[in-house]
């Protein structure tokens, strides 16, 4: 049910799944949905909770292999395609406030950002700067995605010319908040 709900959201919008949507594409009375789930917001974080583990899944599976700037590129784009892909049930990770330390939805988060902490240990991030750049990146890479999936670039200039500037741009910086910002330590930054 969980993905069914998943999937309409990625239809309809996040902000348009109801529980009578839920139950009609189900082929069920709505009040039966209630055996299965509480509530509206436990289908809420439901949902979340698996977009949290999708999403994570995929950033972990493109970064496998790969460090630094391919790491980076690797798992801002993954992230990227998942948002395109599914932009309802990413919505419904958003804005959530966990109900306490053992809320599902906090393990799920975790998984769903960890690969992006991957990619940070990757550029030797000292461990006090570690919060605030895995902070930086996702909001980075959330809102460029979120504002290509709403249609918010309408200038002429290619949309995956930007990412990669933008890809490049955050390289660069966590290269300098790491220490190791100098022409030598990726030659190919120049033909970029």
């Amino acid at each position: 049910m969980v993905v069914a709900a998943a999937e309409l959201a990625d239809e309809i919008g996040f902000s348009e799944l109801t529980m009578g949507r839920l139950a009609e594409r189900l082929g069920v009375r709505a009040p039966s949905l209630y055996k299965h789930i509480a509530s509206q917001d436990d289908l809420h974080r439901r949902i979340a909770a698996l977009a949290f583990d999708e999403a994570g899944a995929a950033i972990g599976t493109a970064i496998q292999g790969r460090a630094g700037r391919d790491a980076l590129a690797a798992a801002a784009g993954a992230l990227r395609d998942f948002v395109l892909t599914h932009p309802g049930r990413y919505a419904a990770t958003l804005g959530l406030t966990p109900t306490g330390p053992d809320d599902p939805i906090m393990a799920a988060g975790r998984r769903g950002i960890g690969p992006f902490g991957a990619v940070l240990r990757g550029y030797d991030i000292p461990p006090q700067d570690m919060t605030h750049a895995l902070r930086a990146v996702r909001s980075v890479f959330h809102g460029f995605a979120n504002l290509q999936a709403s249609g918010g670039f309408q200038w002429s200039a290619d949309v995956g010319e930007s990412f990669e500037y933008l890809i490049d741009l955050v390289d660069r910086g966590l290269r300098s908040v790491a220490g190791t910002d100098s022409a030598a330590a990726d030659p190919a930054d120049h033909h970029r």
